[in-house]
């Protein structure tokens, strides 16, 4: 039997174009689907979910994410002191195939535990086949909507064997699971990204572009070349100027941004108002769990302080002309229908709608921490945090019921301790005790 769930009597954001959110709905699912969505609906036999005092939303959209440091998580700036012999983030040459299973995984989970049903996985990884798999297996394992990113270190896009490879990989992948190109460049080549834009072509996938740590206006020398293209998001932009940046918008290209780890790893302050000045409307990441929360409550508190902050800034220097304050409304469709656009499945999940994936997170507005609600949007944006978070799905299917993960999480753990051991030790690094002379 086909399963069918209807969550009853909700305060349901639907944050489609053309869909109203509603003060108390029903929300049908069935097939994995969105069937219907408005007040009274009839169970037909579905699974019944009382939605009373919660908030259902769509689930929130991570545009970028590097899940295979999950095993290094909080780590900061330890991960990277002269006292160590390697920072966390080269102990990726480290992983085994069973390490990058470990790290996906328990990342993935960490990311359903917070209301996340999207993720966009940049593996970065020197990745050899059984890696790559092994990623892959963590994806599907589990159980939320993913892009593959494969960012390999090292990858020579005119070399056969790398189309043989990410042929394959395209088909390897689950259901759940799409792909993408990304393009790790160095020096500001555009000739890296020309080669990497039409291997993607080939393949038949969207290109990513890490493009955190270029000089100002290397995007508007890719522009002029025609590297850029509705077919291209380029991640954090932070130090692009206003010539990279009007090309950006001119060219349809998408941009996410991870304002976390953007100003906590030094790539500096993203240019959100600048963005939002031009209509380039972005999705928000997680980045590097080793100098981020990983959820999207932290990324829009965040993003959209970041920007109040910038108004008031220019309010105090006696500046004219200023822009609005960002509200709750922007930046929640940042982490959700934005999000889904800026991954490439706005066309399957980011919204509530009829005939989409039933991707939703059922948020709990009982709790102290957010009692009494005055505005179901400004509560999600200002004042949750994954403790509200109680039911997700992700394609109709149960990942989190009641607060616990349906998934085998003393397994994921154990799997993540034994890799974390294994590659920290290899790499030269303590880790999971504070450092002599610290409380």
């Amino acid at each position: 039997m086909t399963a069918r769930f209807l969550l009853r009597g909700g305060c349901v954001l639907t944050l489609g174009a053309k869909t109203a959110n509603h003060a108390e709905a029903d929300v049908l699912i069935d097939d994995g689907r969105v069937a219907e969505v408005g007040p009274g609906l009839r169970a037909r036999d579905a699974e019944v979910v009382d939605a009373t005092d919660t908030i259902v939303m769509p689930g929130f959209v991570d545009t970028h994410r590097h899940a295979w440091r999950s095993l290094f998580r909080n780590l900061g700036e330890r991960g990277s002191s002269a006292a160590a012999p390697v920072s966390a983030a080269d102990l990726g040459d480290l992983y085994r195939p069973e390490d990058v299973y470990a790290a996906t995984l328990i990342g993935l989970l960490g990311a359903v535990e917070a209301g996340i049903t999207t993720v966009v996985d940049w593996c970065d990884l020197p990745l050899d086949d059984a890696s790559a798999d092994a990623a892959l297996q963590a994806h599907a394992d589990a159980g939320l909507r993913t892009v593959f990113v494969h960012a390999a270190r090292g990858r020579d896009e005119d070399d056969p064997a790398t189309r043989r490879v990410l042929t394959r990989l395209t088909g390897a992948a689950g259901p759940s699971t799409t792909f993408a190109l990304g393009s790790e460049l160095g020096g500001n080549d555009p000739g890296r990204i020309g080669g990497d834009r039409a291997l993607a072509r080939e393949l038949g996938t969207p290109v990513q572009v890490h493009a955190g740590a270029w000089s100002p206006g290397a995007v508007a020398r890719l522009a002029a070349e025609g590297h850029l293209g509705s077919d291209v998001t380029l991640v954090h932009c932070s130090h692009f100027d206003d010539t990279d940046l009007a090309a950006i918008a001119a060219s349809g290209a998408s941009v996410t941004l991870a304002p976390s780890s953007e100003m906590a790893g030094g790539l500096g302050s993203p240019p959100i108002q600048e963005l939002i000045d031009l209509g380039i409307r972005p999705g928000l990441g997680v980045d590097d769990e080793r100098v981020a929360p990983g959820d999207l409550f932290a990324q829009m508190r965040a993003t959209i302080s970041l920007q109040h902050a910038t108004v008031f800034d220019r309010k105090l220097a006696g500046k004219a002309g200023l822009p609005k304050l960002m509200s709750t409304r922007d930046v929640i469709r940042f982490a959700t229908s934005e999000g889904a656009r800026v991954a490439g499945v706005s066309g399957v999940t980011g919204s509530i709608e009829p005939g989409k994936q039933a991707d939703l997170t059922v948020l709990r507005t009982d709790r102290p921490n957010i009692f009494p609600i005055n505005d179901p949007i400004g509560a999600v944006v200002w004042g949750m945090d994954t403790s509200n978070v109680d039911w997700v799905f992700a394609a109709g299917r149960i990942l989190m019921r009641e607060g616990v993960l349906q998934a085998d999480v003393p397994r994921a753990r154990s799997l993540a301790t034994a890799a974390q051991e294994r590659v920290a030790g290899a790499g030269g690094l303590v880790v999971g005790a504070a450092p002599r002379g610290e409380g």
